[in-house]
């Protein structure tokens, strides 16, 4: 696994611990910031007695590794927060910290139990029967019995917020940093006029302008996806998949239909359909939204809110979101750039 992202180089790490440090007393789960690799970029925030306990025991801290490595790649592979149990049945979530597509760490929550059993959790590592470790664990009762209990529907909300708040923010600071990269660029000695046109801070109408420009040249760098009125697939058991999709662009389409119009299972399905576009169909789907929506900002002047019903988005933020999560910009920007590159063609 790789990532073309540093999570020191984008974010305040000491800001973005002390923000962590107040999530982690409202939330009540200890929280830590990890980069891609798995290595921790900030300290623990409100590490439990009981945790901080069989962590520095040598015998059973190897488990917690494994814990931790399981739930950071579930949490990549699915794409979204994974909630599990430890080896000791403690309440755990693996947060994914993904811009453009690209896993750049994660956020690892919890050291909780849960107080009702409406979520159906794995035990992600299963420790073989010991003595001695029995006998830790004993002595260790007050310390567990001190962890903080929650209702599945506090860690189901926690984890969405979390995923949504991490992700904004470090797409913000990305955002932020390229467009002070673009704004050095251009004071460069190299740049002409430098010397002449040298302001002390970058304005506002700087930045939108650098802004504009480093959209540009994302738009031209994205990859585009067959939008042809038809998709013929290589295998034909995905075909019926395919066809519905192109036919019912106005719907949202979900993978357990498309899995039974196929009459395969839903992770067989799943399978060959990664197999076959070389994404998962989570990605797939609204990436092929993205470029018919694209499609008809440059060719109507339908407004976004229509695009958004007419390609069968629940709401226009929610299109508004996606849109910008592939192509780094909002539909509205989109059709202002091409505008402007259709009227300077003429």
């Amino acid at each position: 696994m790789n990532s073309r992202y540093d999570l020191k180089k984008i974010m305040d790490i000491d800001k973005w611990h002390k923000l962590q440090d107040s999530l982690s007393l409202v939330t009540k789960m200890a929280i830590i910031t990890v980069d891609y690799k798995g290595v921790p970029v900030t300290k623990h925030s409100h590490c439990q007695s009981f945790c901080q306990a069989v962590r520095q025991d040598d015998a059973l801290s190897s488990y917690c590794q494994k814990c931790d490595a399981r739930g950071g790649l579930e949490a990549v592979r699915t794409n979204k927060p994974y909630v599990y149990q430890c080896h000791f049945g403690i309440v755990d979530i693996a947060i994914p910290i993904i811009i453009d597509n690209q896993y750049i760490g994660a956020i690892m929550a919890g050291q909780i139990k849960l107080r009702d059993s409406n979520l159906p959790l794995e035990r992600i590592v299963t420790r073989p029967p010991n003595a001695e470790t029995d006998r830790k664990f004993n002595d260790l009762q007050p310390e567990y019995r001190s962890l903080p209990v929650l209702s599945s529907e506090e860690v189901s909300t926690i984890a969405d917020m979390l995923f949504h708040l991490c992700n904004y923010i470090v797409e913000e600071a990305i955002d932020k940093n390229s467009t002070i990269e673009l704004y050095k660029k251009t004071l460069s000695p190299e740049h002409p006029g430098a010397d002449f046109m040298r302001p002390a801070a970058p304005t506002y109408e700087h930045i939108q302008a650098m802004q504009s420009e480093l959209s540009s040249t994302l738009i031209e760098t994205k990859i585009k996806n067959s939008t042809a009125s038809v998709y013929r697939s290589t295998n034909s058991l995905l075909q019926p998949a395919f066809d519905y999709l192109y036919r019912h662009k106005h719907e949202n389409i979900r993978l357990h239909d498309m899995a039974a119009l196929c009459h395969v299972s839903p992770s067989y399905f799943s399978r060959v359909f990664t197999r076959e576009t070389g994404e998962n169909f989570s990605v797939f789907v609204p990436r092929l939204k993205v470029e018919w929506a694209k499609q008809l900002l440059e060719t109507t002047d339908l407004p976004v809110n229509q695009i958004s019903d007419e390609l069968g988005f629940a709401e226009p933020g929610y299109f508004i979101k996606t849109f910008k999560k592939f192509e780094s910009l909002t539909p509205a920007v989109y059709r202002k750039i091409y505008s402007r590159e259709h009227v300077g063609s003429l």
